[in-house]
């Protein structure tokens, strides 16, 4: 690798589609970042768990992990981390789920104008993840001027110059850790979703689609578990 690249940012995001935490450190293994999408907000009614593609409250919510469980907060700093609490925010009964109990259905939207032409598919593992792809990264360069919670990217890059994460592939060593590269990660309607302190844009996706070929981001699995710190260099 040529050039000097390190880990600036680290995320986590607890419960599927629901804000997340910044981290000076954390382990990983081959579920990827330790509790990362660990639990979802369950809908019985239609046996989906329910993301922001569906539901866009979601992105007002934030999670963190506490006694290795997930406390879930509105924008008030309200806590809403029972069923009950949850049901009564989104209008509706839903439960939250742990990725332990098996995979879970999600949706996309095909179209992204009128977001129309639902299509379903599971996840795999013992995570929440959309694909088989359990730990993501993205440079500074790569995200432009786009504030990085619109991706639910775990790590952002930074190095010398606008260091390109499209370039990384192969094996990583990253702390304790190694990564093994599998594919960029094609972006949905989600990215163009307001959340607190960002604002509705579909040009934002527009521009990914038209410019990246639908892709920002690389999804990787862990190979080696270990601890990876905000610092640490890409070798």
């Amino acid at each position: 690798m040529s050039a000097f690249v390190q880990v600036a940012e680290i995320w986590r995001f607890p419960v599927k589609s629901v804000g997340g935490e910044q981290l000076p450190a954390t382990a990983v293994d081959e579920r990827g970042i330790e509790f990362d999408r660990a639990w979802g907000i369950h809908d019985p009614a239609t046996g989906l768990v329910l993301t922001a593609r569906r539901e866009p409250a979601l992105l007002f919510l934030s999670a963190t992990v506490i006694d290795d469980r997930p406390v879930i907060t509105t924008e008030d700093g309200d806590d809403v981390s029972t069923d009950d609490r949850l049901s009564e925010w989104i209008g509706r009964p839903v439960e939250l789920r742990s990725a332990a109990d098996g995979p879970a259905t999600f949706e996309n939207p095909m179209n992204i104008e009128d977001e129309t032409d639902w299509f379903q598919w599971q996840s795999a593992g013992t995570t929440f993840h959309d694909g088989r792809s359990t730990i993501s990264f993205v440079s500074r360069g790569d995200l432009r001027d786009w504030d990085a919670r619109r991706f639910r990217l775990n790590l952002v890059l930074d190095g010398d110059g606008d260091a390109d994460g499209d370039a990384l592939d192969g094996e990583i060593a990253i702390g304790t850790a190694t990564l093994t590269v599998r594919k960029p990660i094609e972006r949905c309607v989600m990215v163009s979703r307001p959340q607190p302190g960002i604002d509705r844009d579909l040009g934002v996706l527009k521009t990914i689609i038209r410019e990246r070929d639908n892709q920002l981001g690389i999804g990787a699995v862990v190979s080696t578990p270990g601890v990876i710190t905000v610092g640490d260099e890409f070798a």
